[in-house]
């Protein structure tokens, strides 16, 4: 049943789509770690654009933590699902502690979030199942005053898809698919990503990190 070899694969099966159907400049791919980072990064080069992360994480459900209530992502929104009958307070304000927590750990030292006020910001999983964890990312990208939100990933379902219409400004997916249950029977290879992996992707595509001195040698020959 596979349908993509690996992520990196998917991820330029999904550049081409992206590219196809055109994005306003200036552009982000932000990637929801840890395994939208290999598709994100064949986007960001197709379309010329910087990659960074924007981490979101799943609300479980008290006493079913396999069903999911919501989300929370960077910029501390939180996104409960309209149809989820229970949320816990505690269950919020730790993922939100976590959120930061990664951030500080697949960011590079010195290196900033890339800033998106006024961009067009294409956010990129390797698969998109409920759409709660993709919704809470586009959510977190408005209130970053993103002028433009497109969704990216390789594969969806139709339900998914429709809602994230309604929320982001276009979802582009490779593979509309009905009750395929989990992405990763959909890829050959589906290995775990590991956290060096992200922290040295985003090393190598961000550019060198400025310090306090650099800013204030550069405010002073503004004057």
């Amino acid at each position: 049943m596979a349908r993509f070899r690996d992520r990196t694969t998917a991820g330029r099966e999904l550049s081409r789509l992206v590219a196809q159907r055109g994005v306003d400049q200036p552009a982000v791919v932000l990637a929801l770690p840890r395994g939208g980072v290999p598709v994100a990064l064949e986007v960001a080069r197709t379309i010329g654009a910087p990659l960074d992360v924007l981490v979101v994480r799943k609300l479980r459900t008290p006493g079913h933590p396999e069903l999911a209530f919501g989300a929370v992502a960077s910029g501390g929104v939180c996104w409960i699902d309209p149809a989820a009958r229970r949320r816990d307070e505690q269950e919020i304000a730790y993922e939100l502690d976590q959120v930061r927590v990664q951030e500080q750990r697949y960011r590079p030292p010195g290196f900033r979030p890339v800033d998106l006020q006024g961009r067009t910001v294409v956010l990129v999983d390797d698969g998109i199942a409920t759409g709660a964890t993709v919704q809470a990312a586009v959510e977190s990208a408005r209130l970053l005053k993103a002028a433009k939100v497109i969704v990216a990933a390789p594969i969806a379902p139709p339900g998914a898809v429709r809602m994230l219409e309604r929320s982001a400004d276009r979802v582009d997916v490779v593979e509309i698919l009905p009750g395929f249950g989990a992405v990763s029977v959909l890829y050959d290879d589906f290995r775990e990503v590991p956290d060096s992996v992200v922290v040295a992707t985003l090393a190598a595509t961000q550019p060198p990190p400025q310090n306090d001195a650099d800013d204030q040698t550069r405010d002073a020959d503004q004057v």
